[in-house]
């Protein structure tokens, strides 16, 4: 039987083009005692293969913790998986403020000691006398006491986009990190000062409430759901954001805009900017902020030193990559001595910018016509190749690359091959190649810009 995915991400990204449906993507944990998690991760994944759900879910002895995607016209017989068992009858389901179908392209189910590494001994204290939950109505008004103290319990590169007024937010590499700085920095305000916490989805706040109790604190409250359901329901009720920016997500989007206030800089050039990405050489991959501009001048790295290693033979980069040494460099969350705007710890609540309103009036100004799509990527030599469906293309055209994980990328033809020949120009039914210096995903649409005076 099969408990395992089959299919590349390419492959899942084209067949969910294909199949045209809407997917909602979404979070949810629950805290519950489970005897055999094996065996609960096999039968939970024969139950969602089956129903093309993906996402990254972890599963422990404690719970479970799950991100996903869920094609919308399966999500009531998802909901059916989960009322299987008897602690998520009823679960609380946070759906993304943004929706994207390529936001998990995999189904991974991995086996944890914890749903959340917070490096607590939960034998030594109650971890089920929490604290008080609160809807967004009544966590705003608890903001707005002057006897209040508010702790972001996520981690540095997250808060740098986007948190709650006057947060406290800890200069931390993650959960587990955050739980003694704020114990000790709070330790004199035990008995009288009302200890408000929140995080993305609520789950790091479970456990985090029930430990600030147990060191006794008093007045211990948290948000119900995470800035997710808060999201949800400040725009149900009208209700004032609390909240500026943006919420980080760990799918590709990266984050979730709440409000369109810009509070963070790109790390390389200084300009307002809150819009993560990951270092193109993938012997460093670093996470950080770069903006439009950075991003073209320094091909998606994050130094001059990662932009020269992306031009290396193949084989060069590959040796860059092995060892102990360069592995444990790998998935850095934003802290390089490259990176010269870099903010964490006390950040500042006034915003910087504000973001563009998506106007489709302006999309429209620019004309394009879909001419085909994105085939392949050739890492080694840089090489793209996609299917000529309408129209032509010739050398000189300016085109756009556009996909959900690739953005809109725009480039001029400066030479083509033409099913496998130097061509000046390409028709409907022919392959081409050219060289780009970014990747593209099976799912990338490729137009030809017609009009572009007014992009």
């Amino acid at each position: 039987m099969q408990l395992y995915n089959t299919l590349s991400a390419e492959e899942r990204a084209r067949l969910i083009d294909e199949a045209g449906k809407e997917r909602l993507t979404l979070s949810f944990y629950a805290y519950a005692k489970i005897e055999d998690p094996k065996k609960f991760r096999d039968d939970l994944f024969i139950a969602w293969n089956a129903l093309d759900a993906l996402g990254r879910i972890y599963v422990a002895h404690e719970g479970i913790n799950a991100q996903m995607s869920v094609p919308a016209d399966n999500f009531e017989a998802f909901r059916d998986t989960l009322e299987v068992y008897d602690f998520m009858k009823g679960i609380r389901l946070n759906v993304a403020v943004e929706q994207d179908n390529h936001s998990f392209l995999k189904l991974t189910i991995k086996v944890r000691n914890k749903i959340v590494a917070d490096g607590l001994n939960d034998d030594t204290f109650d971890v089920t006398n929490k604290g008080v939950h609160l809807r967004a109505k009544e966590f705003n008004n608890l903001l707005e006491d002057p006897n209040t103290i508010v702790v972001d319990f996520r981690n540095h590169y997250e808060s740098e986009v986007g948190h709650f007024e006057g947060a406290i937010t800890p200069d931390v590499e993650n959960f587990r990190e955050s739980l003694p700085i704020i114990n000790e920095q709070l330790q004199d305000f035990k008995e009288d000062k009302n200890l408000l916490m929140y995080c993305t989805g609520g789950i790091r706040c479970e456990k985090a409430s029930a430990y600030f109790k147990h060191q006794g604190f008093k007045n211990v409250f948290q948000l119900e759901g995470g800035i997710i359901e808060y999201t949800r329901q400040i725009k149900e009720e009208g209700i004032e954001s609390k909240f500026i920016g943006k919420n980080f997500v760990f799918d590709h989007r990266l984050g979730e805009r709440i409000t369109d206030d810009i509070i963070a800089q790109c790390h390389q050039c200084g300009k307002p900017c809150d819009n993560h990405t990951n270092c193109a050489n993938d012997a460093c991959h670093l996470l950080f902020i770069q903006c439009d501009e950075c991003k073209a001048a320094m091909e998606n790295c994050c130094s001059t030193e990662c932009q020269e290693t992306i031009h290396l033979p193949w084989e060069e980069q590959v040796a860059k990559r092995k060892g102990l040494q360069v592995g444990n460099k790998v998935f850095r969350k934003g802290k390089s001595e490259a990176l010269k705007f870099k903010k964490s710890g006390n950040l500042p609540d006034a915003p910087l910018a504000k973001a563009e309103t998506k106007d489709i009036r302006q999309k429209i100004k620019v004309k394009k016509i879909l001419i085909g799509k994105a085939e392949h990527y050739y890492s080694k030599s840089k090489i793209a190749q996609f299917l000529i469906e309408n129209n032509g293309l010739a050398v000189g055209d300016k085109v756009l690359i556009s996909g959900p994980t690739t953005g809109d990328q725009e480039i001029t033809i400066s030479q083509i091959f033409v099913n496998g020949a130097f061509s000046e120009a390409a028709k409907a039914g022919d392959q081409i190649t050219f060289e780009l210096p970014f990747r593209v995903r099976l799912s990338d649409k490729l137009y030809k810009i017609l009009d572009s005076e007014n992009a």
